[in-house]
């Protein structure tokens, strides 16, 4: 069993980290999109997180067993992903980029239902079963850079190919049934009224805005990172950038050691401040002398990560009550990485756009002036978390629950 769900989590992100890693470099470079097309298109994922919840609440947990929701939902997305490919208008291959992600976020949660379903001790058992899916998003990425194909149309069509792969696998994954219940559809079935109330505690409503606010710079990160580098004269690229994925791995490992010395406020801030750092290397390193200040940039990602949104999970884990985790979960994930890398993604692309100009056909982009942007960004969001958030419990708190907790997506 666990072999099987394991590849089914390796099919799942490495259909995601085979398209969206190069997107903006296609979309840029190849099709001549607008910094503001790049990001909306980046941003599209976004969305797909928005509807994700009420989908897969409203639908997939109630009406149709999840493997079949699975199949039908990458199947769709197969078709959907091989006709954005072959469009070079932004209209056209926006819409149907934007009903991808419609269709292929709600699997992310519901890969992650069905795994937890089918096993005898989720506690044990899911970390190295999730971990094949970032193993998926690292092979995606290393045989892109290696096939030299960023900016084109090939990594889309590949990552086609492979949902259509995963539809077909996801028939012959365990039958899980939709789970039987008595209250009827509705939006407080997803977010009850109670998940809401956690808001209402001083230290969580201000965790929640640090989050949503720290979402905005993040997505200059995912929308333009591989387009920068790509630009900078690095090669491959895309396999450099899954150094991100394999620091996420090894800093995983790292969460219970510094829990215990740090505690939840300054393991939260450590994440935000290594995306500060990472945009200052950014708008100062280059392709020569300073390309140690771009490894440093891409391997600073377990810290951004794991510090922050996998200490996030643990921390809203702890604060709600076992009725109540689930939704409580899907709320703060529907604040983060649906709205507020939604505006993430509107507001990258507006200053990418600032920043760039296009001569006789071919566009420059001042990437310090770009990068420094989210710097200051994040800066101001580490520093106006430092001064409001206060959490009572002491250094060393459940660093069991911090052992135990990982990621349901990979960044």
């Amino acid at each position: 069993m666990s072999v099987r769900l394991s590849l089914m989590m390796l099919l799942e992100y490495f259909i995601w980290g085979g398209w969206y890693v190069t997107l903006g470099t296609w979309l840029a470079q190849t099709l001549h999109f607008s910094g503001e097309q790049v990001g909306l298109a980046a941003g599209a994922t976004a969305i797909g997180a928005i509807v994700s919840p009420f989908f897969v609440g409203l639908i997939a947990d109630r009406l149709f067993a999840t493997q079949r929701v699975l199949a039908a939902l990458h199947l769709l997305g197969a078709v959907l992903l091989f006709f954005a490919s072959r469009q070079s208008s932004f209209a056209s291959f926006y819409w149907l980029v934007l009903l991808y992600c419609c269709c292929f976020m709600p699997t992310l949660a519901l890969t992650n239902s069905l795994a937890f379903r089918q096993m005898r001790d989720p506690q044990t058992q899911f970390g190295p079963i999730r971990v094949m899916g970032t193993l998926g998003w690292i092979a995606a990425g290393m045989l892109i850079g290696s096939l030299k194909i960023e900016a084109t149309a090939q990594p889309m069509r590949i990552a086609a190919a492979c949902s259509l792969l995963m539809a077909i696998y996801s028939l012959t994954l365990p039958h899980t049934p939709p789970l039987e219940r008595a209250e009827g559809l509705s939006l407080k079935s997803i977010f009850p009224k109670e998940a809401f109330q956690l808001l209402s505690g001083r230290s969580v409503a201000i965790f929640a805005l640090a989050s949503f606010l720290i979402c905005i710079p993040l997505q200059f990160y995912y929308a333009f990172t591989n387009l920068f580098l790509n630009q900078q004269g690095v090669v491959n690229a895309a396999g450099k950038m899954t150094g991100g994925q394999m620091s996420e791995l090894f800093c995983m490992l790292l969460i219970p050691w510094f829990f215990r010395r740090l505690g939840v406020k300054y393991m939260l801030v450590a994440g935000m401040l290594a995306w500060v750092l990472r945009y200052v290397f950014f708008a100062y390193g280059n392709n020569g002398p300073g390309m140690w200040m771009f490894w440093a940039g891409i391997l600073l990602h377990g810290i951004c990560y794991d510090f922050f949104f996998v200490t996030g999970q643990i921390y809203i884990d702890r604060k709600a009550t076992a009725a109540l985790r689930a939704a409580a979960q899907g709320l703060i994930t529907f604040i983060t990485y649906g709205v507020g890398m939604f505006v993430g993604s509107w507001l990258s692309g507006a200053v990418v756009q600032h920043y760039s100009s296009t001569i006789a056909g071919v566009t420059s982009y001042q990437w310090r002036a770009i990068w420094l942007f989210p710097a200051v960004c994040s800066a101001a969001v580490l520093l106006l978390f430092l001064v409001t958030f206060s959490e009572r419990e002491k250094p060393g708190l459940d660093a069991e629950a911090a052992a135990e907790a990982m990621p349901s997506t990979v960044n």
